[in-house]
């Protein structure tokens, strides 16, 4: 038995994102299969499709952006069932060139939150655990490029613990979001650096595997869902220092991903 920690980031861009955020969820390799074919149910269920098959990615920035909300709060809750018909000729349109009406609109604004809550709903029911590293945009940076980042030390670190607590004593793989190939490069190295030349990391190496793996995240699953477990600690989550006012109307989705927060008891 093995976990996964599949990691993602939403903020590096600075484009109006109050903290960079380094996000992962962990989840046993067994349910991995059926969480993702669950995932697919939700996408029918919500949009009448599967929507990550086409072109709509699964994103925070796609699917929480303050516009999405205001589309969703032009008329009253649709039923479900009308609410997916709506949406998904919302989708069609979209594909055509052809301008949805205000209910289509209205109809995919609500039926992109309501599957957010139930992504959330279905990680809970997995037992997928969340970890996140969130750095102040204004924080300075470090010249120096060989060196693991602390976030993502940090990170691997709670990731570490999370696998030592587990009675099982499993060992974890590492999934990134692919990067620019020089950038992946550049990780790999650290990360070898870290795991091989530093006394933590040599420690933390007994339960992870210190190369990482690189996806696309339009065709993963999961790495789509630390993307928005990413982004809503990045605009809905307020802890210790963290002082930037956050979006109300991503409360409900804050208090599920704070939920799914592993706390260690081997800190």
């Amino acid at each position: 038995m093995g976990y996964f920690l599949f990691v993602d980031e939403s903020g590096q861009d600075h484009n109006a994102s109050p903290y960079e955020v380094l996000a992962g969820i962990a989840i046993e390799d067994r349910e991995i299969w059926p969480f993702i074919q669950q995932m697919h149910g939700l996408e029918e269920k919500h949009f009448g499709m599967r929507v990550s098959a086409g072109e709509l990615e699964l994103k925070g920035k796609k699917i929480l952006k303050a516009k999405v909300f205001r589309h969703a709060r032009q008329l009253e809750p649709f039923p479900l069932e009308e609410r997916r018909d709506f949406a998904k000729s919302c989708l069609l349109k979209g594909n055509t060139g052809v301008s949805p009406s205000k209910q289509e609109l209205t109809a995919l604004g609500q039926a992109k939150i309501a599957f957010v809550q139930d992504v959330l709903t279905l990680c809970a029911q997995n037992r997928v655990k969340a970890f996140a590293s969130i750095v102040d945009i204004s924080a300075p940076r470090p010249a120096e490029r060989t060196m693991l980042r602390k976030d993502y030390s940090y990170l691997f670190e709670r990731y570490f613990y999370f696998l030592e607590d587990n009675q099982t004593a499993p060992m974890g793989v590492i999934v990134f979001d692919e990067l620019e190939k020089s950038q992946s490069h550049i990780l790999v190295d650290q990360m070898e650096k870290y795991f091989l030349q530093t006394t933590p990391g040599r420690a933390r190496s007994s339960h992870i595997i210190p190369e990482p793996f690189f996806v696309h995240s339009d065709l993963t699953t999961l790495v789509q869902v630390a993307d928005l477990v990413a982004y809503i600690i990045s605009w809905g989550v307020q802890v210790g220092p963290m002082k930037t006012p956050t979006r109300p109307e991503l409360n409900v989705l804050a208090k599920q991903v704070c939920a799914l927060r592993y706390r260690a008891s081997s800190a």
